[in-house]
């Protein structure tokens, strides 16, 4: 007790020190390259994996930045294939000017934890001779804690030595050495149809020529599958090309050796390969670990090719992009899916050997759904600049990503997590005016999805809209639209009683005019028949006859008069 009472402080540092680091690896994470460090030749291509480390804690988001020396070193290509990440925030890109490798990912929840997560695989080309360093520069690993905190603790390297290759004795293009000063150098061999002799050519059809300088009389050309052979057919004068048909599969050699007047010289050995035979027949096999949803299931297949070897697999699953595996990139033959959505598929494999032939294998694979989420409240209108939340219930999900489409079709997704059951999603920016429909999809840890819930409308507006069908009307616009109506109404009507008005005033001084027309006429036939009546009066010796007629006539005329100021009377009645 003594002693651990005078050497307390220390025991504190030391306890201290012990935590400090075992937190410090808890929370620990490590880019690195694989493999770290080779032997190349100058021209030769090979691939280097970008991998992290964390297996202590989750990690969600990666930013790499990868430094090589470009004068040693030429990126052919980027492959996403089996990387861990989900969702790229930046594309994986490269400059061979600047000798840079720069991307950003996300890992979907619950993120990554593990030791070796791929993130992509880099193809390199060895340009010239040296020790290349290749280094990460500026790069973070973000755990999955909600906070964004960087877990980067340490950043591999790789060092690939890259050497000037050494020939070989059965090299594509060799020469036999002459033991005759002056005798011609081997002639340089160019192919039309075979032109790499490292590579392997479906055509049997081969063509070749050279060149022959003013001395030469005559050369030797033939063909075999003997890497060394002297050639014994002469031509005389020489040729520059030859054209062989019907050539069988396997390796060959083009043999040409010229002369002039000192003697033969050096031959020329040109190797090219034939392969027309298609891979082997082969099978797929989909494990599923005997889970109907598993949304990575494991296919297992293995394609042989006797001559030119499998080059690589291309992958064809429904409508998606075509993968391209390489055999390196499937251990014990089997290739693990990216995440796939439910549904029915036809996996088509071609299996490609390094001449291109291939054969292919097909198959069906179906991918159930997990359970669908329900949403139970969401806005059926909501104002603008107010945020879209929806909720909803899922007992499978661990997370649930929402839907949201416009009248034009264009889609917004946003995610929300699940909890005891229940999930809230509030969408990640605002919605202007419209009218959009909205559905959810739930989606548990491994990375399966439900089928999408049925469709939900909703309306963002001001209070001022009215809605018809889909579309959205100001309550202002259809006012001053009634408004508009209603003045011209008024106005046609206005204008209809106007003309009216006109009319019967024309038409009132019209029957004034006749009135007075049929007054003054009548007034002129009355005293007519009044004078012709009066005659008849003092006319003596009048007979019966005539007097009756006389009488008839002062009747006819009154009654006359009397109808004719009723009709004018009516007429301003109606007037």
């Amino acid at each position: 007790m003594k002693y651990i009472e005078i050497h307390r402080n220390t025991l504190l540092l030391v306890v201290f020190l012990l935590l400090f680091s075992i937190f410090s690896h808890a929370n620990a994470a490590t880019l690195f390259l694989s493999p770290a460090n080779g032997s190349y030749s100058v021209g030769q291509t090979f691939s280097v994996s970008v991998y992290v480390s964390s297996s202590d804690q989750a990690m969600n988001a990666v930013s790499v930045n990868i430094s090589f020396p470009s004068n040693l070193l030429q990126v052919v290509s980027l492959s996403k294939t089996n990387s861990i990440i989900t969702n790229w925030v930046q594309e994986p890109s490269f400059s061979n000017t600047s000798g840079t490798i720069n991307l950003e990912g996300i890992v979907l929840n619950p993120g990554y934890q593990g030791n070796s997560g791929r993130i992509i695989t880099i193809t390199f080309k060895a340009k010239s001779a040296g020790t290349a360093e290749v280094v990460f520069t500026s790069s973070s690993v973000l755990a999955n804690d909600g906070l964004g905190t960087n877990i980067l603790t340490n950043m591999g390297k790789a060092s690939y030595v890259i050497e000037n290759p050494i020939e070989t004795p059965v090299a594509p293009q060799a020469e036999t050495p002459s033991k005759t000063i002056g005798t011609p150098h081997a002639p340089e061999i160019i192919s039309s149809t075979h032109p790499d002799s490292n590579k392997w050519y479906q055509s049997t059809i081969a063509k070749f020529s050279w060149q022959i300088g003013p001395d030469i009389i005559s050369d030797s050309v033939s063909i075999d599958k003997n890497p060394r052979t002297v050639p014994q057919t002469v031509f005389t004068p020489p040729i520059i090309s030859k054209e062989i048909s019907d050539l069988s599969e396997g390796v060959w050699y083009l043999h040409v050796q010229l002369r002039n007047s000192y003697g033969w010289g050096d031959v020329s050995h040109f190797r090219f390969q034939i392969d027309t035979t298609p891979p082997e027949p082969f099978n797929i096999q989909v494990d599923n670990n005997n889970d109907p949803t598993n949304p990575q299931p494991i296919l297992k297949f293995k394609a042989d090719d006797a001559l030119s070897g499998i080059d690589h697999y291309e992958i064809k699953i429904g409508e998606m992009s075509t993968i391209k595996v390489s055999p390196e990139e499937m251990p014990n033959d089997s290739y693990k899916l990216p995440i796939t959505p439910p549904g029915q598929y036809t996996v088509i494999i071609r299996a490609l050997d390094k001449a291109g032939n291939y054969s292919v294998s097909v198959t069906n694979l179906n991918i159930l759904p997990i359970e669908s989420p329900i949403i139970t409240d969401y806005p059926q209108r909501l104002e603008p600049g107010n945020p879209l939340i929806v909720k909803g219930t899922s007992n499978v999900c661990h997370h649930v990503t929402l839907f949201v489409q416009n009248e034009r079709k264009e889609i917004i997704t946003s995610d929300g997590e699940c909890k005891d059951g229940h999930w809230t999603v509030i969408l990640n920016q605002t919605l202007p005016n419209g009218v959009y429909s909205i559905w959810a999809k739930a989606i548990d840890f491994r990375g399966a999805s439900s089928n999408p819930t049925n469709l939900k409308q909703i309306i963002v507006s001001p209070p001022v809209f009215i809605q018809i069908g889909n579309i959205l009307i100001p309550y202002l616009s259809v006012i001053i639209t009634l408004i508009s109506l209603i003045v011209l109404m008024i106005l046609i009507i206005l204008y209809g009683r106007k003309k009216i008005n006109d009319l019967k005033r024309a038409i009132n001084r019209e029957a004034i005019e006749a009135e007075e027309a049929l007054y003054q006429s009548f007034d002129i036939l009355r005293r007519e028949v009044a004078k012709q009546v009066a005659k008849l009066d003092g006319k003596p010796g009048l007979s019966p006859k005539e007097k009756e007629l006389n009488s008839e006539l002062k009747d006819a005329l009154n009654r006359a008069e009397a109808i004719i100021e009723k009709e004018i009377k009516d007429i301003r009645k109606q007037l």
